[in-house]
């Protein structure tokens, strides 16, 4: 009985830690085409997001 209980934690000890990994692995991809994504765009198109998303949120930008 105990060798199952082993099995059944070591089992879900691993399942976390892979749902760990696969967040990390997400997030880090996510940050990146963040980054690189902004840090390459024009200023206009910068621009035109912000002004969007001031207006889908009603905040007055003008």
């Amino acid at each position: 009985m105990n060798q199952i209980r082993s099995v059944t934690q070591t089992g879900s000890k691993l399942n976390a830690r892979s749902a760990a990994l696969a967040a990390a692995m997400i997030l880090a991809v996510f940050g990146g085409v963040f980054v690189y994504g902004i840090g390459f765009a024009g200023a206009d198109v910068l621009h035109n997001a912000a002004h969007d998303a001031r207006h889908a949120n009603n905040f007055p930008c003008h």
